[in-house]
């Protein structure tokens, strides 16, 4: 607080933060001009039209605006015995810089990030996008907190209905605080029971650009850089955003890889248990003379085998992620290396199994998207007790429970497993040519549904007849 004179015989007050406003802004575009009229009578008015150069300020009538405003970094001006007060845009945070987001780095793309500041990741936004009917509307959430939500979305591209649900669903949020939008995640989800997720969360402005053009709604949250986009399907987590950076050739093929990877890494070890459990007829001769050599020496059954190696690779992979940076990578690969050689010569576990588990392991880093592996690695323990339990017969039965579930998931009333027609089909398993996809997602029914002029191929592939 500071207090000091206006004029003949007023007193002005302002009160402020010191670290969320900009005190130096205030003693050049507050103090020194009231200080220095030399007019008789002043009202707040006068001061917040005449006065006062800072380009953002506004009156403020209720005890409650003025907490909200004071909270925010906004300093406040108060003068002799008026109701009224003015709340002065001259806040001051500590932002961090926009730098590449670590956890989707691309080759090539754009190298922009969100950070925790809400007004950065908004213009970084419209900075792709600068047509008018770019939306954002604002909402508050936190009893406490009093987190700042804005939904964004492109008017005309996105369902009313969409909007409606998404606007209900944050409404009826009544908590005492939102610290990140994971929170946001877990309460407006269709299933909060499935592992799978229902919401994508990103911190590239382009994912986000890319997502509103389709018709889709993203939510930003004040504090975290990790923006919401909704609806989305399973194939939504499959993509990356480099797949629309690079030749699509190159894109289509890494996709397949993908999906045929993210298979190895969900059946393989329990592929492997239910052979050497109740399905030795059908390895190869030679091959399973090699195991059975191999597993000699360990005391354990496949079973516990193969969980006991997983258990130990998840926890070696969990403590690279906590480790600082510059130990992380190190102390998970050498640890892995040199625990599974030294199980293999202790007779704990065998060779193959070692084998095994590193082929997985590395099949679930080709997942693009780090909340996609994680359902995954999780699943990857029941399949592996199906196939211990009941072999082939028990991993046919979980997947088919599996592809059930995922039939009946659904992101914001839009069927997990959806996009599978005419008009999707052109970016889900393969990478259409940028020229050939030129109708948006049928995901909620979109009014504009063209999102390119038709005929775009390049005359270098269509052949040119201008002669």
């Amino acid at each position: 607080m500071r207090s000091f004179p206006v004029g003949g015989g007023n007193q002005a007050v302002i009160y402020y933060f010191d670290g969320l406003a900009n005190v130096s802004r205030i003693e050049q575009t507050v103090i020194e001009p009231l200080m220095g009229f030399n007019g008789e009578t002043v009202s707040i008015g006068y001061v917040a039209e005449h006065l006062i150069t800072s380009a953002s300020s506004k009156l403020v009538a209720t005890f409650e605006e003025a907490i909200k405003h004071l909270s925010i970094g906004e300093p406040l001006l108060f003068l002799n015995d008026e109701p009224q007060g003015i709340a002065i845009g001259l806040s001051n945070w500590q932002a961090r810089a926009v730098e590449e987001p670590t956890a989707e780095s691309v080759i090539r793309g754009p190298r922009e990030g969100f950070t925790e500041t809400l007004q950065v990741n908004r213009a970084l936004i419209r900075r792709v996008i600068k047509s008018p009917l770019l939306k954002m509307d604002s909402i508050c959430i936190g009893e406490y907190t009093q987190t700042s939500i804005i939904i964004t979305y492109i008017e005309g591209l996105a369902a009313p209905e969409l909007l409606r649900e998404v606007k209900e669903r944050l409404g009826r949020i009544q908590i005492d605080g939102i610290l990140e939008s994971g929170y946001i995640e877990e309460l407006i989800e269709d299933s909060p029971l499935s592992p799978f997720p229902q919401i994508l969360s990103t911190e590239r402005p382009d994912v986000v650009c890319g997502n509103l053009l389709e018709g889709r709604v993203a939510i930003l949250t004040e504090g975290t850089p990790f923006a919401l986009i909704v609806p989305i399907t399973f194939f939504s987590l499959m993509q990356s955003a480099e797949d629309y950076y690079q030749r699509f050739l190159f894109s289509t093929a890494i996709r397949w890889l993908r999906y045929f990877f993210a298979a190895i890494s969900l059946l393989l070890p329990s592929i492997y248990v239910a052979l050497l459990t109740f399905h030795q007829e059908m390895v190869p001769g030679s091959l399973l003379i090699s195991m059975a050599t191999s597993r000699e020496a360990v005391p354990f059954p496949a079973l516990v085998e193969a969980l006991l190696m997983e258990v130990t690779f998840e926890a070696l992979r969990e403590a690279g992620v906590r480790l600082p940076k510059q130990i992380g990578a190190a102390v998970s690969i050498v640890g892995a290396l040199v625990i599974g050689q030294a199980a293999v010569q202790a007779g704990l576990v065998s060779a193959p199994m070692v084998i095994i588990v590193a082929i997985t392991g590395i099949s679930s880093f080709m997942i693009p998207r780090y909340i996609t592996g994680l359902p995954i690695r999780l699943l990857r323990f029941p399949f592996i007790l199906l196939a211990g339990s009941l072999g082939l017969l028990g991993i046919m039965s979980g997947f088919i429970a599996l592809v059930l579930h995922l039939c009946s998931l659904k992101s914001f009333n839009v069927p997990y497993l959806s996009g599978v027609v005419k008009s999707e089909l052109k970016d889900i398993l393969i990478r259409s040519p940028i020229w050939m996809m030129d109708e948006r997602p049928e995901l909620n029914q979109v009014t504009n549904k063209y999102r390119q002029a038709q005929g775009l191929m390049p005359n270098s592939a269509q052949g040119t007849n201008d002669e």
